[in-house]
């Protein structure tokens, strides 16, 4: 398994293995801003369905579901459906969203991870109306109280392969015994389950953002999983062979994609012969290069001491990615750009550059150059930053910057602390449109009695 270039890159390709925030078209996106204000999402659904049809071609003859958890909006749940792949859920809520995005049964699976009462309730009475819907338990305990609510019907088992990766501890599931059944016991679980379920798959997950020499760990736990069904196969006949997904994107920008087609390759060649489908869950793969989070510079801080602070109207309650993963996503100052831009076309249309235009574009260019930023949000956190030490355009009040990769675990991990009310996000498709509504700050005490 390795990493590379295989599927092109940047925007010179129609369909490059990863959309760089250079490819986003700057005066586009600031028309967004000024129309829906920010701080705004955007996701652009052309390249959700690239990316599906991307990992459908590498693994052609898996079962691709994606994992909701990454984005779990309906306009992309309804696009990730129309380009024909399942919906894995990690909750009650996002299995209710998959329905409400036009799902059936057969195209959900529920990943029951120490599930609440009202979750595994919830999911079940669901399941008396779409009996072909998949519950996956990942402890012994969790079949159990299946059992007791009369559930008899499709039933994965997760395993811990012992195995994690990931590109941050946080999110290395492998190996922690919060996930899964212990390999050990992964085959008495399976036996004993067969008599009151219809046992259907085995599920193991290395991580998320898995890529370089990461992909070892996931090819090993692909191994381990190949033996499992081969062992159990005697017991039940297994109808898929869940692998997972964390497959990842590369954040920063000299980084290169993966080589989607050597880890579809890799994978068959661990699992070895089944009878059984291979499946996997992708959700970053899918969504993260699809979405920009766009937000506008309020205040400009300049210090002999440090570096200038840049405020923007955007922080860890819109992404939490940084303060929560220490993660990279590259930043661009749009308005700069623009501004260039036009002054270009202003000097293209002169019959000669005299020498009052030629000072004032170079002054523009002088300002235009790159310094060294702490890009900082509005929250009362010293961890409350996008990013530090970092060369951005030189940033004016009312500049508006380009956040890339935040497609993935951007909107879904917002939150309303310090009581700021979450942004609202538009869709390309191809035209925009909103999708949701910013919240209001009356909405922000409405459950109070």
């Amino acid at each position: 398994m390795s990493t590379g270039e295989s599927h092109g890159d940047a925007a010179g390709t129609e369909n490059p293995a990863v959309r760089r925030l250079a490819a986003w078209d700057a005066g586009r996106l600031e028309g967004l801003a000024a129309e829906y204000e920010t701080p705004l999402y955007v996701m652009d659904l052309d390249r959700v369905r690239e990316n599906c049809r991307r990992l459908q071609a590498a693994f052609s003859a898996a079962d691709v579901r994606y994992a909701a958890k990454a984005h779990a909006g309906r306009a992309v749940l309804e696009t990730v459906r129309e380009e024909g792949l399942g919906i894995e859920c990690a909750s009650a809520g996002e299995v209710e969203r998959a329905f409400a995005a036009g799902a059936r049964g057969t195209e959900v699976q529920y990943t029951a991870v120490n599930p609440p009462d009202r979750d595994l309730d919830t999911v079940i009475e669901r399941w008396h109306d779409e009996s072909e819907l998949t519950i996956t338990a990942g402890a012994r305990d969790t079949v159990d109280r299946l059992r007791e609510r009369g559930f008899d019907g499709r039933l994965c088992v997760r395993v811990n392969p012992g195995v994690g990766a990931g590109h941050h501890e946080k999110v290395t599931t492998g190996g922690h015994a919060k996930f899964g059944v212990p390999y050990s016991q992964a085959e008495s679980v399976v036996t004993d389950a067969r008599d009151d379920f219809d046992v259907v798959g085995i599920h193991a997950h290395a991580g998320s953002g898995i890529s370089g020499d990461d992909l070892s760990a996931h090819r090993e736990v692909v191994r381990r999983m190949g033996e499992l069904a081969r062992a159990v196969s005697d017991h039940v006949d297994l109808e898929f062979v869940d692998v997972g997904g964390g497959f990842g994107v590369p954040y920063r920008e000299d980084e290169p994609p993966l080589d989607l087609d050597a880890v579809a390759r890799a994978t068959r060649e661990a699992l070895g012969e089944v009878d059984a489908q291979l499946a996997i869950e992708p959700g970053r793969y899918v969504v993260a290069d699809a979405g920009v989070l766009l937000a506008t510079v309020n205040t400009v801080k300049e210090s002999e001491e440090y570096e200038t602070v840049v405020g923007i109207d955007a922080g860890m309650t819109t992404l939490l990615r940084p303060a929560m993963y220490d993660a990279y996503h590259a930043i661009r100052n749009l308005s700069v750009e623009t501004d260039d831009a036009e002054a270009e076309t202003d000097d293209a249309e002169a019959e000669t550059g005299d020498g009052e235009a030629e000072t004032e574009n170079g002054d523009e260019d002088a300002d235009s150059d790159a310094i060294p930023v702490t890009v900082a949000g509005p929250i009362c956190e010293t961890s409350d930053v996008l990013c530090e030490h970092r060369p951005l355009a030189r940033p004016s009040r009312g500049d508006v910057l380009a956040v890339g990769n935040a497609g993935a675990y951007g909107y879904e991990m917002a939150s309303t602390y310090n009581s700021r009310p979450r942004p609202a996000e538009v869709v390309l498709d191809p035209e925009p449109r909103l999708a949701r509504r910013r919240e209001t700050l009356a909405a922000l005490t409405e459950l109070e009695e």
